[in-house]
């Protein structure tokens, strides 16, 4: 059995909590560090159905990517939120959520998303460390991009534009990264993959002639929970480590 404190200070050593965004709430958000357990649930999101698979589980501790909840203020259940306290803390679940840390971490959720989209020399941006850019083996044009990129993220589908350049040197950052969009633009990006893109974005691709790809939320983020669970392996042979099978993407494609 293992401490909530010793699985959580390693994650920490991973994925700082001090190299979070100001806006996050991350770190150990529900339980006691004197918490024991020998089960872990891995999964992007602590939704009530990820809490209930955790409970049939008997694991004592989810690690989840986003936070329960950005701020609280009422453990009660008059909110979602704190519907999802009560639930943990009723069947003595643990939660480490790490968000922003985890997207600037080395080997992280960004550099993971590199390598699952074949992407080489990626390296974090000037302004912050919660995006990268590198570079594909050889010059792409986007219509023969797409299938490769739609099977490597495993979505439903993608939402791009394409401005008729190949892709080659390309800026990308996991989740909603859209404000990245001009830095990758001023570092000689010709295609840019983020998610949760909005209208406004994709016109001004348009205006600038790059390509901007959409490869949604989830799936852009889900790609680090393999890495989450190589890493707590290694360090903590003795624990069972599942990835959850309840969390999805939940956006369908009509």
């Amino acid at each position: 059995m293992y401490t909530i404190k010793e699985l959580y200070e390693f994650i920490n050593s991973r994925a700082p909590i001090e190299s979070k965004l100001d806006f996050d709430n991350v770190g150990l958000l529900a339980g006691s560090k004197e918490w024991q357990t020998d089960r872990v649930l891995l999964a992007l999101d602590v939704t009530t159905p990820v809490i209930e698979e955790a409970a049939e589980l008997k694991a004592g501790l989810i690690v989840s990517h986003h936070p329960i909840a950005f701020s609280f203020k009422k453990a009660n259940d008059d909110t979602i939120e704190g519907k999802k306290l009560l639930k943990l803390l009723e069947n003595k679940i643990a939660a480490v959520c790490m968000h922003t840390n985890l997207d600037a971490a080395d080997g992280g959720v960004n550099d993971a998303l590199g390598l699952v989209m074949g992407i080489k020399d990626a390296v974090p941006f000037e302004k912050d460390r919660t995006a990268r850019i590198g570079w594909l083996p050889e010059p792409t044009p986007v219509p023969e991009l797409l299938p490769k990129l739609k099977a490597a993220l495993k979505t439903k589908g993608l939402r791009y534009y394409d401005s008729g350049r190949p892709a080659y040197r390309v800026g990308f950052g996991s989740g909603s990264c859209g404000d990245h969009f001009m830095d990758a633009v001023e570092a000689g990006c010709d295609t840019y993959i983020t998610a949760d893109v909005k209208y406004d974005l994709f016109l001004a691709a348009q205006e600038l002639g790059v390509n901007l790809i959409d490869g949604d939320h989830f799936c852009t983020e889900n790609v680090v929970l393999p890495v989450l669970e190589g890493w707590l392996k290694e360090a903590f042979p003795g624990l069972e480590l599942i990835i959850s099978k309840k969390h999805k993407q939940i956006v369908e494609f009509y």
